[in-house]
């Protein structure tokens, strides 16, 4: 019987394994550079997408229904000769036991984005050094901590190995002329330096361990019959977030968790049926974490 478990476990940790890698898609916006020369930016764009979906980030092969479901999509707004500037969306979503529902794992807006790009130029990641001009590290950083929160929601802290390897990258472009990399100071706190130093901080291990909780035994189990079990776990989990309620608002990671998962939260809890739960002090904590929404939200659950 227990060989029986350990091979059970074995193959549940394989397949866990086997989702790292994305299927991508990317969209490059140029409408605010004006100009014909359009084409260029529909070749970065497939430049870009055939770089995240093609490149081995995790040294696993797998078939496109076993990838991880995401969105690049990049706002150009100025360009001098081969420099550009922007804002890059990054999205992913994770498939959710039992359902076609898809639950999103990150939605983060990053306004300093600041690139060199020649037409046509090849595309290639080294993870040891930075690649001098921007472009590759950002979109580099981006798919490792896609990697590390998918694996952080099927085991807990099971990311760790991709948020070092997006830290090594923040590491590799410290100090090179580019927004957005700082971990501290005057960019404020709101950068991919700040956010990957946050994620491989001993300080966040709850917050990570609240995510796994969440997904795994939280949505993995909400499309049984009897949801009670599942809305209880992760309402627990989510008072946990009573953690950072004092440092919220300088705690990057804690916003993303948010944002990401306002929606989400909100449709859980916003039925008749929550299993006796009084979902007060859960509201309290909405409302302190996302005011902005308390009209079109908190404000709602009975």
């Amino acid at each position: 019987m227990k060989k029986i478990i350990s091979l059970l476990l074995v193959l549940f940790l394989y397949n866990i394994s086997l989702s790292q890698e994305l299927l991508a898609t990317v969209q490059v916006n140029a409408q605010q550079l004006g100009g014909s020369n359009q084409q260029a930016y529909k070749a970065l764009e497939k430049s870009l997408r055939d770089f995240i979906n093609n490149t081995s980030w995790t040294g696993k092969k797998l078939q496109n229904f076993e990838k991880i479901k995401s969105n690049f999509a990049i706002v150009l707004s100025s360009r001098d000769g081969n420099r550009y500037a922007g804002n890059i969306v990054v999205q992913a979503v994770r498939p959710v036991y039992g359902s076609t529902y898809e639950s999103p794992l990150i939605n983060i807006q990053d306004t300093k984005f600041a690139f060199e790009y020649v037409e046509n130029e090849n595309l290639i990641f080294n993870e040891r050094q930075f690649s001098g001009k921007n472009l590759i590290d950002v979109i580099s950083f981006y798919v490792y901590l896609i990697l590390g929160y998918d694996a952080d929601s099927f085991q807990s802290m099971g990311g760790s190995q991709w948020f070092a390897k997006a830290q090594q990258i923040a590491q590799n472009a410290q100090n090179r002329g580019y927004e957005g990399w700082a971990q501290i100071g005057n960019e404020g706190p709101r950068t991919r330096g700040a956010l990957i130093t946050q994620l491989s901080s001993p300080n966040i291990s709850q917050l990570r361990s609240i995510f796994y909780t969440y997904h795994r035994a939280g949505l993995d189990n909400l499309f049984n019959q009897d949801q009670t079990q599942a809305k209880k776990v992760i309402f627990d989990a989510l008072m946990q977030l009573r953690t950072y309620e004092n440092s919220f608002q300088q705690n990057y990671a804690c916003n993303l968790f948010i944002e990401a998962k306002n929606d989400e939260i909100f449709n859980i809890f916003n039925s008749n049926n929550n299993g006796g739960l009084v979902l007060n002090d859960l509201k309290q904590l909405m409302m302190a974490f996302a005011p902005k929404y308390n009209e079109t939200k908190w404000n709602k659950w009975k």
